[in-house]
């Protein structure tokens, strides 16, 4: 018998062998969740709207903890804000652990302090966080190149004289310059084609990740990363980026004064110098390649998003953004420019924004955790290293929290007084250890662009408020809006 038809037979032996004992039972004492299939995990439970609907579907059996085998991988799923609360803050330590995003693990792997675990995470977090610190989170002079970048922002739109746009990039430009400007010390120019192509590059990407493929890929990604798709235009894509980090932190190097750092880049270099005696240190070039990839990324993404999604809910529903204006005009009026103190005396628009990020619904299954430790959870036993999915959608969208979950209404965030309301389900940012690293920086933009954006102009669109799209047009590990015109009339 030919070698090639003995191979083929073994083959098929095999796997009439994986079939007849059933999928291999994991160790530990998991949730339950739908049997899975030899290979393909739970490949028939999944919908073709993506993980989300899936997940939903699944948990309407199983209860807020479950198990689904992405593949050959069982993953955890949290559903509803009391589970996710009782992981991620009771237990913050136990589910600290940071799990893979499979379409972006060949660039970052276990480097940077977003995807890294361990000591090395914890040493590259407490660095980011006070180095971010030091260069304007937090202080007044993050709040002036806020302001300085809505300044901008809103003579760029005084120059569209109401014609109608597409505000994408240019919320990019101002979200990306905030973080540039921590980061590489400089702001650019929004015609800087450079700027505009790493901004580009980054929109891309953040759309492919979010895409139904890329979801099909972290379900058999062993398999199909030898193959062509999505998986390698993400990778290129964010190689480009780093190519270009890269030929910064070499500038930095050559221009480094150790008794006056510019900014995160400097001060990071100044570390691997005072550390490179240090056998175990975790100051090395690729840590700070792909920190400094991961805070831009995140850093341009999430806010600029956010505010994409802000003014399209602004166009669908004109008698908010009309109430926000009200509350500008009385708090700021219209000859200065918002300030974070003026947020205290502006409930309203306060709890729009709120209400914004939790209807966007930005990264709607969460960045995946795994546990550091075999760790019990709820009468359940999970081993060390099994990857949970904190699902945030559903805590945002929780009615025991929310009156109408699916509906966007401020009042979700106002008392019978009209004060602001907080809530234990508003995790748009996660929660825990693991709680973005900019969630201050962010709320910051967000409040600054979004009052000096209203305070100058009033808004109109080619197409009736009820037919705007609110739809996402990917919804995966993030969701994308739909592009659309908007017209800002100067007021």
């Amino acid at each position: 018998m030919e070698p090639s038809v003995l191979l083929l037979l073994a083959l098929l032996v095999g796997f009439v062998l994986l079939l007849v004992r059933g999928y291999p039972k994991a160790r530990g004492h998991l949730p339950p969740g739908p049997r899975p299939l030899p290979l393909l995990g739970n490949l028939l439970q999944m919908d073709r709207g993506g993980f989300l609907n899936s997940f939903k579907r699944i948990r309407e059996k199983y209860g807020a903890v479950f198990t689904v085998h992405l593949g050959t991988r069982p993953v955890v799923m949290l559903y509803g804000t009391e589970a996710i609360r009782e992981a991620l803050v009771d237990q913050a330590e136990a589910f600290s652990g940071r799990g893979t995003i499979a379409v972006v693990e060949p660039i970052f792997r276990d480097y940077g302090v977003i995807f890294s675990n361990g000591v090395r995470w914890k040493v590259l977090r407490r660095f980011s966080l006070a180095t971010m610190r030091d260069f304007g989170m937090g202080k007044r002079s993050v709040e002036e190149r806020i302001q300085e970048e809505a300044r901008c922002l809103v003579e760029e739109f005084r120059k569209s004289q109401g014609a109608p746009l597409d505000p994408t990039f240019l919320f990019q430009c101002i979200t990306a310059n905030i973080i540039c400007s921590i980061v590489f010390g400089e702001r650019f120019d929004y015609k800087d084609r450079q700027f505009l192509r790493l901004l580009y590059l980054f929109y891309q990407s953040f759309s492919l990740i979010s895409s139904f493929s890329s979801q099909v890929f972290e379900l058999f990604s062993g398999f199909l990363k030898y193959f062509p798709g999505t998986h390698r235009q993400i990778s290129r894509n964010l190689q480009e980026i780093l190519d270009y980090i890269g030929q910064s932190v070499e500038k930095h190097r050559a221009t480094l004064d150790p008794s006056n750092p510019r900014d995160f880049i400097d001060t990071y270099l100044l570390r691997m110098e005072k550390e490179k005696s240090n056998q175990h240190m975790e100051f090395d070039h690729q840590n700070l390649l792909i920190s400094v990839l991961s805070l831009f990324f995140a850093g341009t993404e999430t806010s600029s998003t956010t505010l994409r999604y802000g003014f399209l809910l602004m166009l669908k529903y004109p008698h908010v953004a009309e109430k926000v204006q009200k509350e500008i005009d009385q708090v700021i009026g219209s000859h200065r420019l918002p300030t974070l103190e003026d947020r205290t005396k502006m409930p309203y628009t306060d709890a729009v924004i709120y209400e914004i990020q939790r209807f966007s619904d930005l990264v709607p299954i969460g960045v995946p955790h795994k546990v550091t430790k075999d760790t019990l959870f709820r009468g359940y036993l999970l081993p060390k290293n099994t990857e949970v999915y904190p699902i945030l959608s559903s805590a945002l969208h929780d009615s025991q929290y929310f009156e109408q979950p699916d509906t966007f209404n401020p009042d979700h965030f106002l008392d019978a007084n009209g004060a602001l309301k907080k809530s234990e389900a508003f995790m748009p940012f996660s929660l825990g250890k693991r709680i973005c690293l900019g969630e201050g920086i962010a709320r910051n933009e967000l409040f600054l662009f979004f009052t000096a954006i209203l305070q100058n102009f009033s808004l109109s669109s080619p197409m009736a408020a009820k037919d705007i799209d609110l739809s996402p047009k990917e919804s995966g590990f993030g969701k994308v809006p739909q592009t659309h015109q908007i017209c800002f009339l100067a007021r």
